[in-house]
């Protein structure tokens, strides 16, 4: 199901962006440029990235307990211990028994930290995102907050990958899913994070296919819904590729750049593998002091999966683009 990949390497590109040098063009679409230079512990899968108020960085992940790293210069990272430490046992019910949790959504709201993330096992449907919160971010600080929506093996959904978006009216909205019937939202109670009404909307899907790990972020006029399309967790034969597109209303219609309805399976890719990176997806933007931030994971040759971080810019349209 994987589209054609963009083989061309750009890693210069991306080095001159990443040390502070203007690059002025938009890459082509055959051209994307490599990820930006990390060092230290950057072994990750589903990563989220969110600013501190010190300037720092930290990192959710998936892994036992949900994974932390941190760094102070966007560069370096070094592991930071596990949000759970001890385990989540409201979890294991999703997981059959197992203490790995998925694709957390990390944020810094009011003051503290609130944390989205996935109970499930693969390829299975009967799953689950729980909220947690915390003071500071550090391991063993979360506080579990509750279930904020369950799905069965009867539903033709999956609770899974959520991603956490305020609007412009300060309202709360929580994107989620994976294959099956796509990509939902649903509305969430700012004073507790948790699930506000019964409601359930469809914001994309491919009939079925290969999609999922929304992210939404507010630029200018528009909302834009990156996602990543086809397959990851095949190591180095991955083909997760970053796809978007953009709707003046956060619960859409999402629309490509083309005008295809992203329910009806639309989506721009801004980025693919290509050359010794493999299957990048599972995006997540931030905006910082010098750009917006596109980060990701992609697997190496060797089939291990890495953290990726560009910088992301936006063409005279509105469109976004990696550099």
């Amino acid at each position: 199901m994987a589209a054609l990949r963009k083989r061309a390497l750009a890693t210069f590109v991306t080095a001159l962006a990443v040390t502070g040098v203007t690059v002025v063009a938009a890459p082509s679409a055959s051209a994307y440029p490599g990820p930006g230079v990390v060092t230290g512990d950057i072994r990750v899968h589903d990563p989220s990235v969110v600013k501190r108020p010190d300037g720092s960085y930290l990192v959710a992940h998936t892994a036992d307990g949900i994974g932390l790293k941190t760094s102070t210069d966007r560069t370096a990272f070094r592991n930071a211990g596990a949000a759970f430490p001890n385990g989540a046992s409201w979890t294991t019910t999703y997981t059959n028994g197992s203490r790995n949790l998925w694709a957390p959504d990390i944020s810094y709201l009011n003051g503290q930290y609130y944390m989205y993330y996935s109970a499930s096992s693969f390829g299975s449907n009967r799953s689950a995102i729980f909220l947690a919160t915390s003071p500071s971010g550090n391991a063993g600080t979360w506080t579990h907050r509750g279930l904020v929506i369950e799905t069965r093996t009867s539903d033709n959904y999956n609770a899974i990958d959520p991603d956490l978006v305020v609007d412009d009216q300060g309202r709360w909205w929580l994107s989620f899913g994976s294959f099956w019937s796509g990509l939902k939202m649903i509305a969430l109670n700012p004073s507790t994070g948790l699930r506000s009404d019964s409601t359930v909307r469809s914001i994309a899907g491919r009939n079925g296919g290969a999609i999922e790990a929304p992210n939404i972020v507010k630029r200018g006029n528009y909302y834009y819904l990156f996602v990543s399309f086809d397959y990851c967790c095949r190591g180095a034969q991955s083909t997760y590729r970053v796809m978007v597109g953009r709707s003046t209303s956060v619960t859409g219609p999402y629309v490509a750049r083309n005008g295809t309805a992203m329910t009806s399976g639309g989506g721009t890719e801004i980025l693919a593998g290509q050359g010794s990176v493999h299957g990048t997806g599972h995006q997540d933007v931030f905006s910082d002091v010098d750009s917006d931030i596109l980060v990701y994971h992609y697997y190496g040759d060797d089939g291990a999966s890495r953290l990726g971080i560009n910088l992301l810019a936006f063409d005279s349209a509105g469109w976004p683009y990696v550099r």
